[in-house]
Parts: structure tokens; sequence; C-alpha cells
């Protein structure tokens, strides 16, 4: 079994679903930070993700290799989580924790931001699939999401 942890390490970011105002998804991406068992985004709060997450506070988050790291377009791996999202308010120790762990992962970048209007939000996976070739489909579930099932049918 090889641990989520390690399956995301490859990634620099997801792509984001949310919940638009009409009811319909809306496609997005953002820098994340793993801890083991939640996501960590930090973004925007002008970004229609944001106010997506904040009406209803829920996302998936896909992982996909890609397209020309793969020999078949209709095989590429993926991993797809969905999720309980929660806002991070800041002053407070998790946010200054998680933050300093975005700004090793993704540099300066993030210190910069720090001073601007973004809003950090937890992502849990409640559920999951992952997907490394035909007839290779995995449920993801456990503890910490780090246990692959094979799926049934």
């Amino acid at each position: 079994m090889i641990p989520l942890a390690q399956l995301l390490d490859t990634f620099q970011s997801t792509i984001l679903g949310t919940i638009g105002e009409n009811g319909y998804p809306f496609g997005s991406y953002a820098p994340f930070f793993y801890d083991g068992e939640r996501l960590y985004i930090y973004i925007s709060q002008l970004a229609t993700h944001t106010q997506n997450l904040l009406r209803t506070p829920k996302a998936s988050a896909l992982f996909i290799d890609d397209e020309t790291h793969t020999d078949n377009i209709f095989a590429r791996k993926r991993i797809s989580l969905q999720c309980d999202a929660e806002e991070i308010v800041r002053d407070t120790p998790l946010y200054d924790e998680i933050l300093t762990q975005l700004q090793q992962r993704h540099g300066e970048t993030i210190a910069m931001l720090r001073g601007l209007d973004f809003r950090l939000f937890a992502l849990t996976p409640i559920y999951g699939e992952a997907t490394f070739g035909f007839a290779k489909a995995y449920i993801l579930g456990g503890e910490a999401m780090n246990a692959l099932y094979p799926r049934a049918g």
C-alpha cells in the first residue's frame, strides 16, 4: 500500500471543484499542502472558489498526471477526493503553522500573499478514488484516507 501523502507529494496543486451559487460545479485550481490528514489551500477572498466554499463548504480535489507523461490519454493516473471544507481563521497557531508549511513547499510568494486578502481552508477528505490505469481503480478510505481498496465492478 502506498500512503496517500506519498501519492500527493508529486503534485504542487490540485484541480478544485466547488459548488457555485447557481448550483453548478465550478472548476479552478489551488496550490496545496497535505499534512497526512487534510489538504490546505490558501486562496484569494475575491476568487469565485473562495466564495463558493464560504457558502457551501464542500469541494472535490483532483490530482491527475500531466498529459505529456501518459502513454494513453484514456488511462491517466489520477486521484479524486471528496472533501468537507473549513476555513482556518487568522491569528491562530494552526494558521501560522500551515502558512509556514505552505511557504516551505511553495516559496516566498506565500510571504507576499500573507498581507493580501487571502484565506486559508482545510479540506478534509471523506471519500476518494484512485485510478492508476485500465482496471486499476481503487477506493480510498480508512484512517487518514491512507488505505487503497480495489473498486468493485
